[in-house]
Order: structure tokens, then sequence, then C-alpha cells
């Protein structure tokens, strides 16, 4: 997978996906948001992206982004509330109605300093031990700062650093797409399970198609 820096090719697939997977038109946080991906994504050498399973693992990292976000393709925070304290009383009450029958401790909750480690990014980054695990990955201090995890650049790093290496679940990219496999449905269990697993899937076929193919020189992140 090239770096897209032709203007004539990320011209045709933002033009593919436009039609494919945004009813028609991008926004301009949507172009943006899909750009700093891309871009995040060729900041990794080229090895490294040949281990995860190239064009197909990073279809797969876009489909993730489009769906964990509710296709704006920016950071948001779980249940998409604008703030903190919105989306704390949104869990609080869907807690409290039953309707998170997995969650058993309330994550969310603001610890002794006041900290809250609810969902944010690209992928929904949640629980004290998942920031800290990607404030070790990626350098970036999360413990002190969680709600960095909103930073266009952090949430980045976050989504292809953690896809690639694993942080999430123990499943990494290349355990679904090296080695010529493709499998689009048991891929999501890098982030969450079997959930939306088909759903996420057929995101995931439609940025393939959108992608070139060509190869060129990566950077060294992650």
């Amino acid at each position: 997978m090239g770096k897209l820096n032709n203007a004539a090719e990320r011209r045709i697939f933002f033009d593919e996906v436009r039609k494919s997977l945004f009813s028609g038109r991008l926004k301009w946080r949507e172009v943006n948001g899909l750009n700093k991906i891309l871009d995040g994504w060729t900041k990794l050498s080229v090895a490294a992206r040949k281990s995860a399973g190239g064009d197909d693992a990073l279809a797969y990292v876009l489909a993730t982004a489009f769906h964990e976000t509710a296709a704006t393709m920016q950071p948001v925070r779980e249940t998409l509330a604008l703030n903190d304290e919105e989306a704390i009383a949104r869990l609080e009450k869907a807690f409290k109605a039953g309707r998170i029958p997995a969650v058993k401790t309330p994550y969310w909750r603001p610890d002794a300093e006041g900290r809250t480690w609810l969902g944010r990014g690209f992928v929904q980054l949640t629980h004290r031990r998942n920031y800290e695990a990607m404030s070790a990955l990626t350098g970036i201090d999360l413990v002190s700062e969680p709600g960095r995890a909103m930073e266009m650049g952090v949430a980045v790093a976050i989504l292809v650093c953690g896809m690639l290496e694993g942080s999430f679940t123990g499943r990494r990219l290349g355990d679904y797409f090296a080695d010529g496999r493709r499998d689009w449905t048991g891929a999501r269990k890098i982030v969450n399970g079997t959930d939306r697993a088909e759903l996420v899937a057929g995101y995931a076929k439609a940025f393939r198609l959108a992608l070139p193919r060509r190869i060129d020189a990566g950077g060294d992140a992650c």
C-alpha cells in the first residue's frame, strides 16, 4: 500500500468510498479523518505493513474506525457524547437499566483523581489498564491525561499501533490478513469479539476495493 500522496490516487480513493460507504457525500471531517488514518498507516515500515497484511489490513483498520465512530471518521467518546459528563450520565442510565449486562464494574465512574476511563478515540479505548497499555505502546501519557485519546494524532496511533500489535484483545492484524489470509469476519476479534463482525467485514471489503495497488517506502512508527 503506497502513501496515496499522489493527488489523483487520493481522488480516486475518495470518489470510491463516497459512493460505496458515505451515501454519495463526504464532509470535510470525514475526508480529514480518512487522510489522517492513511497517513498514520504509511508511517509504518514496509515490513510492518507487509506483516500485518498490507492493503487488506489497512482496509480493516479503516472499516474499524468507520464502524466505531458511527461513520464520522473522527475520535469520539463512548455514546457519542459531546463531553465526559454527558457520556458518564448516559452510561450510568444504561447500566442501571440493565442495558449493558456485560459490564460488572462501571469503568466510567471517576476515580479518586477525577479521571474517567470511558471509551474514547477510534476504537473506544476503555478501562485504566488499556490506557496504561496504550501509553506504553505509543509513548503518550494517557494515564495522567486520558482525554488525550480524543486528539486526532493520538487516536490514530492507538488505532493503527493497537491493531498492529494486538494490544486490545491479544489478536492482531497479521493473524487474519498476513500470508495470503483474508478473514474479514474473524478480524473483528482484534477489537471486539464477534460483535457486528459481518457488518464490519462488509465495510472492510468496500474500503479494500477503493485502495490502489502500489508499494513504496514506509516509516518506522510503532
